[in-house]
């Protein structure tokens, strides 16, 4: 454990060392890019420093800067590519000082310290209109919808908390002349996580809507993006359904600002987002139709004219715009006519209506429909709310980011300035106490002595608008409740009476000269923590009041649209007293918001305006040390150098970082402040690096904690491996004494079973071998118990392996394989069966060719077979159409037979009748006869009648005898021949003659015809050799070899 404790002191040491060998390498750099940190600013009292490091991180697109853990965000009027997947991937779960100031940075450290800590937070996010608070806010929301946990669940969740933004910003901001998309509303919301981190639900609280802009806009300026991205985006049918052509000058509330096409807003594209976020945020169809609905009534509301009767009272001269608004609300149009134009009054029991002057009636209008826009609003927020409800009761963790209005000064300022500006008061007020006034305090309390840093401490403003009796808010209600003729003038008379002398305050009656000058008589100044404020008193009393007749909210009680009902419900108290005001209402609320603030650790981002033009590059020094200023960030830096950046409770100190140092871990039994400063003393802090206080450690310099924290890390990471290895040991042995148990269990259950099995299957074989030594024994009775079995085997295995050497051909039948005694007969019976079926097969593959071959080959075998030894060689040899062919006959005997079809035509050695010289010819067979021809000469014609028979004889040559008919001294006789194709030309011959009994196998001699009256013989023998002579006797001697037989 010691070995430890040194190496994460070692550690430590290095990640010292590391981070200021970090900060002095950079030195050089920050030259040109500024200190990303103003703690480390040398001059940091200096305003001008200050304003210079800005300018030169703003000058380098570098637009955050550090105060310790405040964020201060310079706005770049340009899109910066700083904000991609990869750059969230790099600051997550990293050291808040390890990479460059970014607001992802700022967003991943309020996460991980809610983990590790299990408690509440809030980023509040401050700053001027136009200074970037609602882009920031995005950023944040976007980061966390990708560091979360994700799953499908999930993932719903954080597609409605990012969805819900466009959603609230088309119906609750605007542009104004300061910015483009200003909140004319406050939002804060809570993101709630349960123990994993993952974003489980949310909620939205809103804060003063300015439903003014609804029916008034001041130059440069517009209304609500909705109304326009309706107007440019909406889908044809869609229009025409709700009575809205696509021209904004079409439309009273639209075109007041004369600004109602803005190059920087794209409402066409805006609009597709909207469509989208409301079907994500699950807004039914009928919800969507009823909402776009009630827009647009309220745009044809703001078209309705009134002109004069000839008694002065107020008189509708647009039905057409009545007709859209009756049908959008589902309200009937003679009620809606009299709700605008007349005004119930009740008088004990009676009611009467009385009718409006034209102003009172264009009043009525505007109200009722700043009353609707407002009302659906809210409807809005709480249905977006309903979509977002976490319905898991567990205890959850929540991140809370205020997004409100900035602080405002217009040429003309007046109710939603003044009560925005307090707004921010408040908001300052809870700086100053959470940061400023409470960083004394606690220092203390906690008994750490420190130098005091001067602030300008608020109170005193917020006091001036906000004191019981004597506040400009009690004032104002004072006004708006009396009996009399109250009017802005007399509001401002009480105001100049109540409160005059105040150092923060002054009318043009109260002024000095010179002041006098820049007020007019209607105007009241306050002096704000932000500066000068002029404010109009006209229109204070109307505004605050915010009166909707009541018959107003009776005609809205009729409507048969689902919101209308439900903003409109009937079960509205319908008091005759009168409702809270609207600055009183947003007083409470303030006073709600500071009390959940209050409830949960502060972080802060402040956002700065470089200039007014919306100007990329351009730093307007006056304007940046104006917000500078009244930001209290230069107060914030005092604080951070003057005082310690990190202060955490003993116990929490020690619980965490004890694993550090070997005294302390696992269990330190002192109290838990021996404890921290036996830790920090082993960890090597030097003594200007903490101070201890009561009940808390204090950190001067976030290296030193974060050197620290780093130091945890490893050494969390090696006490988990061990603490791993120690476990997975304990339940691997565990686990390994359970398997060995349960294996020997196995093997002997298993041994038994494979004995049994083994003794049974022994039985079996003892059984099976007696039977069948039995059968054999008696295989050659007749079937009975005994022998049946074995039988069946010899029958079994006869067939499979004669299954195995079946004949492949029809020559090899007599291969078959022998049967014993039992399958004798069978094995006749299959081997017919087989050999048929050969024969079948081998019959139907011939083809006709082959089959004529062998027809001639079965004429052949009759003739020879048996008979003549040399005809088994013959049966091998095919035989040929012919052996010559029609080019090697001469022409002339073409020309001589040519009536006669040549059938056959063969080579011969013709043997004369005296002497036996033998000489070639070409015997041709012909349809009508034979003819013996000698080149170009036909030397003997032999008319198939003439023909008598042929002789050959039984040995092996090839000698064939044609004896003729000779009843003529004058023929030649019997001709002698030697022929190769024997067999082929004497079958050849049998059937061009049809003469198939004509041919004779003889032995010994053959005589022949030379002449009529004499006759020659030819004698055959078997010799050594194959010879043709003359014998001694005058014979032909023919002597052949005796051939084998097959």
């Amino acid at each position: 454990m010691t070995h430890m404790a040194l190496e994460a002191t070692q550690s430590l040491e290095e990640r010292c060392n590391q981070i200021l060998r970090n900060m002095e390498a950079s030195l050089t750099a920050r030259d040109r890019v500024g200190i990303q940190d103003f703690v480390l600013l040398d001059a940091y009292t200096s305003e001008s420093a200050f304003l210079d490091n800005l300018r030169k991180r703003s000058h380098e697109n570098l637009i955050y800067t550090y105060i310790g853990t405040l964020l201060v965000s310079v706005n770049p009027y340009k899109d910066l590519d700083i904000y991609s997947k990869k750059q969230m991937d790099t600051y997550m779960g990293v050291n808040f000082f390890e990479l460059p100031p970014h607001i992802y940075a700022l967003a991943d450290n309020v996460f991980r310290t809610m983990q590790s800590e299990v408690n509440n937070h809030f980023i509040l996010i401050s700053g001027e209109s136009g200074a970037g608070k609602t882009e920031a806010s995005k950023k944040i929301l976007q980061f966390y919808a990708v560091s979360c946990p994700s799953t499908k669940l999930l993932n719903n969740v954080r597609d409605r908390l990012l969805l819900s933004n466009p959603v609230l910003e088309a119906f609750g901001n605007a542009k104004t002349l300061k910015n483009d998309n200003s909140s004319r509303f406050g939002k804060y919301m809570d993101i709630q996580f349960d123990h994993q981190g993952g974003a489980v639900g949310g909620h939205i609280l809103s804060y003063l809507l300015e439903k003014s802009r609804v029916v008034h806009q001041n130059h440069g300026e517009r209304n609500f993006h909705i109304f326009y991205q309706l107007v440019e985006g909406g889908e044809e049918d869609l229009l025409r359904w709700l009575g809205l052509e696509r021209n904004c000058q079409h439309y009273s509330y639209l075109v007041q600002g004369g600004c109602a096409k803005v190059s920087s807003i794209n409402d066409k594209s805006d609009w597709k987002m909207v469509r989208k976020a409301l079907s994500v945020i699950e807004f039914s169809e009928s919800d969507i139709e009823h909402l776009f609905g009630i827009i647009a009534s309220v745009l044809h509301l703001g078209n309705i004219k009134f002109d004069a009767d000839v008694r002065g009272y107020a008189s509708l001269n647009n039905n057409q715009e009545m007709h859209w608004v009756s049908k959008l609300l589902g309200i009937p149009i003679q009620v809606l006519q009299q709700g605008l134009t007349h005004r119930k009054i009740e008088a004990k029991t009676e009611e009467v209506f009385s009718p409006f002057s034209v102003d009172h009636a264009v009043y009525a209008r505007d109200a009722l429909a700043k009353a609707i826009y407002g009302r659906t609003f809210n409807w809005l927020v709480n249905k977006i709310n309903e979509s977002l409800v976490n319905k898991d009761s567990s205890r959850k963790t929540v991140i809370g980011l205020l997004d409100i209005y900035g602080f405002e000064v217009f040429n003309v300022n007046s109710f939603e300035q003044f009560c925005i500006n307090y707004c921010n008061e408040k908001l300052q007020q809870l700086f100053i106490q959470l940061t400023l006034k409470s960083e004394q305090e606690e220092y203390e309390m906690e008994g750490i002595e420190w130098e005091p840093v001067p602030f300008f401490n608020n109170k005193i403003i917020c006091d001036l608008v906000e004191e019981k009796h004597r506040g400009i808010i009690s004032l104002l209600d004072e006004e708006c409740l009396r009996p009399g003729e109250a009017t802005d003038l007399t509001f401002l008379e009480k105001m100049e009476e109540k409160i005059s002398g105040h150092p923060h305050f002054v009318t043009h009656k109260l002024a000095d000269q010179k002041t006098r000058k820049t007020l007019e008589r209607g105007d009241f100044r306050l002096l704000h923590y932000a500066g000068e404020v002029t404010y109009c008193v006209v229109g204070f009393l109307d505004k605050n009041n915010d009166l909707l007749y009541r018959n107003g909210k009776e005609v809205m009680r009729q409507s048969k649209n689902a919101i209308i009902k439900h903003c409109f419900p009937s079960t509205e108290p319908d008091s005759k007293k009168r409702p809270e005001t609207v600055v009183t209402q947003f007083k409470s609320s303030l006073v709600g918001l500071t009390e959940i603030l209050m409830s949960k650790e502060p972080w802060y981002v402040r956002c700065i305006k470089p200039n007014e033009a919306k100007q990329p590059g351009r730093f307007d020094d006056v304007l940046v040390r104006h917000q500078v200023k009244y930001l209290g960030l230069m107060e914030h830096l005092r604080v951070r150098r003057a005082g310690f950046a990190y202060r955490r409770k003993y116990e929490i100190f020690l619980q965490r970082y004890k694993p550090l140092c070997p005294d302390t871990w696992p269990n330190w039994k002192g109290t838990a402040a021996e404890g921290v400063l036996c830790l920090i003393k082993h960890l090597g802090y030097k003594s200007d690096e903490y101070k201890m206080g009561r009940t808390k450690i204090f950190i001067r310099h976030p290296r030193t904690l974060f050197a620290t924290e780093d130091a945890f890390q490893v050494c969390k990471h090696k006490l988990a491996t061990r603490i791993q290895a120690k476990y997975k040991g304990y339940r691997v042995k565990g686990d390994y004494l359970k398997q060995r148990e349960a294996a020997t269990k196995i093997e002997t259950c298993w041994r038994g079973l494979l004995a049994r099995k083994e003794r049974e299957k022994r039985a079996w074989a003892v059984k099976v071998i007696k039977k069948f030594i039995k059968g054999f024994m008696t295989r050659n009775q007749p079937a009975n118990v005994d022998n049946s079995e074995y039988l069946a085997y010899v029958r079994q295995n006869y067939i499979t392996r004669l299954r195995d050497n079946l004949p492949k051909t029809i020559l090899e039948k007599d291969s078959w394989l022998t049967p014993p005694p039992i399958m004798q007969e069978v094995s006749q019976v299959l081997k017919r069966v087989y050999i048929r079926l050969m024969v079948r097969r081998y019959v139907r593959g011939i083809t006709p060719q082959r089959k004529a071959q062998l027809l001639l080959k079965e004429q052949t075998s009759s003739m020879f077979k048996g008979k003549k030894e040399n005809y088994p060689f013959s049966v091998c040899r095919p035989f040929m159409e012919t052996r010559i062919a029609a080019e090697d006959i001469s022409f002339k005997v073409l020309q001589m037979i040519r009536h006669e079809h040549i059938k056959y035509s063969v080579p011969v050695v013709k043997y004369d009748r005296n002497g036996f010289r033998p000489r070639l010819r070409q015997l041709i067979f012909t349809q009508e006869a034979a003819y013996l021809v000698e080149e170009a000469k036909i030397k003997q014609g032999i008319d198939y009648i003439s023909l008598k028979g042929v002789s050959v004889s039984n040995l092996s040559d090839n000698f064939l005898i044609l004896h003729v008919t000779c009843d003529d001294i004058k023929q030649k006789g019997d001709l002698v021949l030697q022929c190769d194709y024997l067999f082929e030309a004497l079958t050849k011959l049998t059937l061009i003659a049809n003469k198939q009994n004509c041919i004779k196998v003889v032995q010994g001699s053959v005589r022949f015809d030379i002449q009529p009256g004499r006759e020659g013989f030819v004698d055959f023998k078997s010799g050594q050799e194959s010879m043709v002579y003359r014998a001694k006797n005058g014979h032909l001697m023919v002597e052949s070899t005796r051939t084998k037989s097959r």
